[in-house]
């Protein structure tokens, strides 16, 4: 039961990180006024940032670096862009340890370790869960 601990409390660090990084994302958009569907890109018009929109992506914001307690001034395309990018690692990460977490409570059940909390039908029955985003 152990081993499963190790996985579940780095899913709730990534969780918290995920959602710190979401909220930070809205809050850009929210000072560039556009949502995450609000400024249409096509093939003919590259240059047009989704979340900079009309607003200038040149202008400097406060940041805080990633693994240090520092606040820097950067330009919002690139504050953005960064926080674009550890959101997309940070999905992939959570994806993969509820993988394993979910592997993990699947054969502890199978084992009739968690038996007498859970039944194996019900803990299978989760595992067998997709998610769909």
């Amino acid at each position: 039961a152990a081993e499963k601990l190790i996985p579940r409390s780095q899913l709730v660090e990534s969780d918290k990180s995920r959602n710190g990084t979401r909220e930070a994302l809205t809050a850009l958009r929210r000072q560039a006024r556009t949502s995450k569907s609000s400024v249409l890109s096509s093939e003919s018009d590259e240059k047009i940032c989704r979340t900079c929109g009309d607003s200038d992506g040149s202008r400097p914001v406060w940041s805080l670096c990633p693994g240090a307690d520092v606040f820097v001034r950067l330009p919002f395309h690139q504050v953005h862009c960064n926080l674009e990018r550890a959101q997309v690692e940070l999905e992939t990460d959570v994806n993969r340890l509820q993988s394993t977490v979910k592997e993990k409570t699947f054969l502890l059940s199978e084992k009739g370790a968690i038996a007498d909390v859970v039944s194996p039908s019900l803990v299978e029955s989760f595992v067998k869960l997709k998610d769909r985003h």
